[in-house]
Parts: C-alpha cells; structure tokens; sequence
C-alpha cells in the first residue's frame, strides 16, 4: 500500500511521524467513451481558448480569477510559502465526545501508521483515545485545502476521519416538508414493523447487487448471449390507507413457520 501523505500528529508539545493511507476503493465499474460509427475511443483535450489549439501539461499553470480577466498564476512553491507546519501536520484543536459529531459531517476515512521513530508516541496516542473514548478535532492540509478531522480509535490502529466544514452543508429550509400528523395507532403499527426488521448490523451481509448485474450483462454480451430480463417488479402502492400497507408490510415481513410433522 502507498500512502498519499506524510507528516506528523500533533497535540499539545507532542508530534507524531505518521503516514496517510486511503482506507477505502472505489467500486464503480469504468466505461470509456466510443465513436458509435467505429468504436474509436473519444480522448479529451486541454484547449485554449484564445488560440484554439491543445496545450501539453508542461504549459499549463494554476490560476485564480481575482477580478473579471485577471488571473494570479500560483506555483507549488508558492503554497510552501504558506508554512510547513500547516502543510506537514495533522493539528488536534479539541478533544471531544464522538457523538456530537452529526453523520452528515463525515466524508472518508483514512489509516495512519506510525513511523519508527513515533511507534511508542502513537501507541500512547491510540490507548489514551481507548480508554477517554474521545476522539480528537483536528485539522490539515491536503491537495491544497484545509480540512477538518476526526482523530480516533479503531481495530487497534488509528485512523483519520475526514470531515465537511458547516459552509459545505447545503441547507433544507427550501424544502417543502409537510406538517402531517399521524395517529397513536399508525404509529403503533409502524413501530412493530420497525422492530420486526430490526438486525445487528454486519456490513459482510450487504453487496453491490447492481454492479454484479452490471458485470454479468457485460460478460454476457462478450459472449454474444442475450441476457433474459428479470421479472418485473411490482410497482409500489397507491399511498391511500397507510394503516392497510403497514399490516402489510408486517404480514410479508413475518418468519415462515415450519409444520412439524408426528
């Protein structure tokens, strides 16, 4: 595995060496684009704009448009200008309780491993985020953007939750919601379906159904064989008596007995 940073975690006056890793892949099955008359792929091109024709990378810089027309060319040594210590630190601010933390706010996460000479610093680190179960706040930069983070422990490792910052939450208050009350006996029913389809969550039991079929359809077609449709789904109910779906529901929901035979 490769790590895609290298710094330090740092809190009060301690510093810990460690790298970044990606702690997740993605599954998402990769198509190209094809010239439908000759099956040619289609490849994309950096145009200019002013002289409409390709520019190579090696003459390509980043720009920031400060007014209308008017650019600030910045280069890689530009943003070390900005500090070493910013960009080479995994900063904790706080250490807090990991509940108050909204799902809405997580984004990825990623592994941290010590480097040798921080080995005893990082298992101090990780054992006192065990026992306080807290996690540490903190912030870095990465691909030139600050972001924020989760500090925690996890399957005896420590790992780096990466976060949004509240300006990044797009807000619901546009949003018609209704105001619909619902009956004592609506809710009674909808809590027993609730518990009837409650589970222990094991993440092994969960697949990507869609993108087998995906993958299926494709080494099909290689093969030259039609692939049969599924069966049609039924289309879901006309919402008008939402006590009758419930009972439903609840009926299709219950465990098959077995018939014991004597």
């Amino acid at each position: 595995m490769r790590s895609i940073w290298k710094g330090a975690i740092s809190f009060g006056l301690v510093n810990i060496p460690v790298k970044m890793y990606t702690a997740t892949k993605s599954k998402e099955i990769s198509f190209v684009l094809l010239h439908k008359n000759d099956l040619s792929e289609i490849r994309y091109a950096r145009i200019c704009k002013t002289e409409e024709k390709e520019v190579p990378w090696k003459d390509i810089v980043k720009g920031y448009e400060y007014e209308k027309g008017g650019y600030i060319v910045l280069r890689d040594q530009d943003f070390d200008k900005i500090g070493v210590k910013k960009t080479k630190t995994i900063e904790i601010l706080n250490f807090i309780d990991e509940d108050e933390i909204d799902s809405v706010y997580y984004v990825k996460p990623y592994f941290l491993e010590p480097d040798k000479q921080g080995e005893k610093a990082y298992a101090l680190l990780r054992d006192a985020l065990k026992k306080s179960k807290k996690v540490g706040l903190a912030k870095y930069v990465l691909r030139n953007h600050e972001h924020l983070a989760v500090i925690k422990f996890q399957d005896d490792m420590i790992i780096l939750n990466e976060l949004r910052y509240v300006e990044e939450l797009i807000t619901s208050k546009d949003l018609k919601i209704p105001a619909v009350k619902t009956t004592a006996a609506e809710m009674n029913m909808a809590i027993a379906l609730i518990d009837q389809l409650t589970a222990a969550f094991n993440p092994k039991k969960y697949k990507d159904t869609y993108t087998q079929d995906v993958k299926k359809l494709i080494k099909q077609k290689a093969k030259g064989k039609p692939l049969k449709p599924k069966t049609k789904e039924k289309p879901s109910p006309k919402v008008h008596d939402i006590m009758s779906l419930l009972q439903a529901s609840l009926e299709e929901k219950k465990p098959k007995t077995t018939k014991l035979l004597g």
